[in-house]
């Protein structure tokens, strides 16, 4: 049954805050300007729209990449320029991770283009085409609206691009349309129906075959999961593959949370020579590997030094497939391949035989004395205490990613890392966009002390939205990853009272709960407090450790990438 639009649901606004809605955004997150303004007004208007409020551009598109992580889709709203620009590091980020986020910009009056007029927010020239020539670079489609006639046309066309590639795009709203009715806007939108994307039968069909053929050959098989099965929606395709074929099976750091590791055949994160113990071990002896959307980038590779051999690899991403080095296959979809192959595999459990020969459970962290400054290890034995099916771990640039790759996920529970990008601060805005998505879900964001310094304000959003999140603040006095690849007096900081300034955020409005812990004892006296009678507040921990106090991985890594980044050709 079709809705009856009424007069004042006519605009142009109004239109493209139903769009959202329809795509399943509830939450918009922005950041106020002169010229998005009357924009928002109708955002606020639209009965299934909450309008959130950030402190800044660049938390408002670290939040619309969070929300998206969770929902599928993100969006966030910003005013020209200004605003555009300084939102343009977390949309670059969103690209990366191939995010579908909605960037929608309030832009300059329709009738300022083209007219030589020098107008605020700008660089001082006639040419208000600098914002839109920045976005180009880092989203995948760009719709300027100028005109109601192309209005819906354009707003359709990004919104269904952004779906269909998982990626950003870019939407100007001159500042004086919002508010108009016109005769496009009058019905409900038409559902998008997004033409499927398929494999190529044939293709697929001489993919699997050879496949099957390279993979019954080997002695010791093992599977590796990457990034890239988010965009690809096949975890699922990838378990079923698993289950049939018995094959040993790892993650990618990148990829951590896109496979259950509850499974049995779970080995562990491959991460090269700083992997989880036993796994390389097993990966790298293997005499056949099959990576499902990998990005084996400096990052992921310990700076380009895993010692795979490619004529031993299947590379398997969203659309493509290449085997031994040799035959690449196009117009495979990933979700196809693998739910095809799984039919043609012989059973073979023995890299998971060799794994569960060769593995010796980890030992716990030596239990601190009394007063004895905290441990990273300790701290991290703890988290891993506070897991559940209802928590989702959020790990920011820096030590977290190592320490958090260690901590071994129960079924339900969710993870999620910003590693091909790694932009510091990231965690907080994302922090508040996932958790606003996913309702029932309790976030644990590991955060260290210089990361927060980028990006602390929207604490405060969280506290206005009434988040009962856990943040904790990882304090050792400055950016420990980039000591281990460089160090030098720019990778100390300011230290700050940090509980301290998230009481004067909250101020007394809303619930917000702040403690500072130095010892074991202290640390799980906090945990308990949180996961307890203050369950219902935001808690915010700050962990003092020692500057030194880092995981035996970052020690590793940092010099791999040191090496790398020195290199002189």
């Amino acid at each position: 049954m079709e809705t009856k639009i009424t007069s004042s649901e006519t605009t142009l606004g109004r239109h493209l805050a139903r769009r959202l809605v329809q795509i399943g955004v509830s939450d918009v997150f922005s950041v106020p300007g002169d010229f998005n303004l009357t924009l928002l007004d109708h955002f606020i208007a639209e009965p299934g729209l909450n309008l959130i409020g950030c402190c800044n551009e660049l938390n408002a598109g670290y939040a619309a990449d969070g929300y998206a992580r969770s929902r599928g889709v993100g969006a966030c709203v910003v005013t020209f320029t200004v605003g555009g620009l300084s939102v343009l590091n977390a949309i670059a980020g969103a690209y990366s991770e191939n995010l579908p986020v909605i960037c929608i910009v309030g832009g300059p009056n329709s009738n300022d283009y083209e007219s030589n007029r020098i107008i605020h927010h700008t660089i001082g020239l006639p040419d208000f085409s600098q914002e839109l020539r920045c976005f180009q670079t880092v989203t995948c489609y760009q719709g300027v609206v100028k005109h109601l006639e192309d209005a819906h046309e354009l707003i359709d066309t990004a919104i269904s691009t952004a779906l269909k590639e998982s990626k950003p795009v870019y939407i100007s709203i001159s500042c004086n349309l919002p508010g108009i009715p016109h005769p496009t806007f009058k019905r409900e939108p038409v559902p998008f129906a997004l033409s499927p994307t398929l494999s190529n039968p044939m293709g697929l069909k001489a993919a699997i075959e050879s496949a099957a053929e390279f993979l019954n050959k080997a002695m010791k098989p093992v599977m590796v999961g990457g990034p890239k099965l988010r965009l690809a929606n096949a975890s699922k395709a990838f378990v079923e593959m698993a289950d049939s074929c018995g094959y040993a099976f790892a993650v990618m750091p990148s990829g951590k949370g896109l496979v259950p590791e509850h499974h049995p055949q779970f080995i562990g994160t491959y991460w090269g020579i700083v992997s989880t113990p036993f796994c390389a071990e097993i990966v790298e002896s293997a005499d056949a590997y099959l990576f499902v959307g990998p990005i084996f980038d400096d990052t992921s590779s310990v700076g380009f030094s895993l010692p795979l051999n490619k004529e031993k690899a299947i590379i398997l991403q969203p659309n493509r497939v290449v085997i031994g080095n040799g035959p690449t296959f196009g117009c495979v979809l990933m979700k196809d391949f693998l739910l095809g192959l799984a039919k043609r595999l012989k059973k073979n459990t023995t890299a998971y035989d060799n794994y569960h020969r060769i593995y010796v459970p980890e030992g716990h962290p030596m239990k601190s004395g009394g007063k004895e400054a905290l441990r990273v290890n300790v701290l991290f034995d703890q988290i891993q205490n506070m897991l559940s099916y209802d928590t989702i771990v959020i790990a920011e640039t820096g030590d977290s990613w190592f320490n958090c790759q260690k901590l071994k996920l129960p079924k339900g529970c969710g993870f999620e890392i910003q590693m091909q990008y790694g932009s510091m601060g990231w965690s907080v805005g994302a922090t508040l966009g996932y958790a606003q998505a996913a309702i029932g879900k309790r976030v644990i964001a590991c955060i260290g002390d210089g990361s927060f310094q980028v990006t602390a304000q929207d604490v405060s959003t969280m506290l206005r939205c009434g988040q009962k999140r856990i943040i904790l603040l990882i304090n050792n006095g400055g950016y420990t990853m980039e000591v281990e690849i460089h160090d030098g007096p720019y990778n100390v900081i300011k230290n700050w009272n940090y509980t301290g300034l998230v009481d004067a955020i909250h101020n007394g409005e809303g619930k917000c709960w702040t403690n500072k812990v130095f010892s074991e004892e202290e640390l799980v006296k906090a945990f308990k407090t949180a996961s307890g009678e203050k369950q219902d507040s935001l808690c915010f921990i700050e962990v003092i450790v020692h500057k030194d106090d880092t995981s035996k991985e970052l020690l590793g890594w940092g010099s791999k990438v040191s090496n790398v980044n020195s290199l002189f050709m």
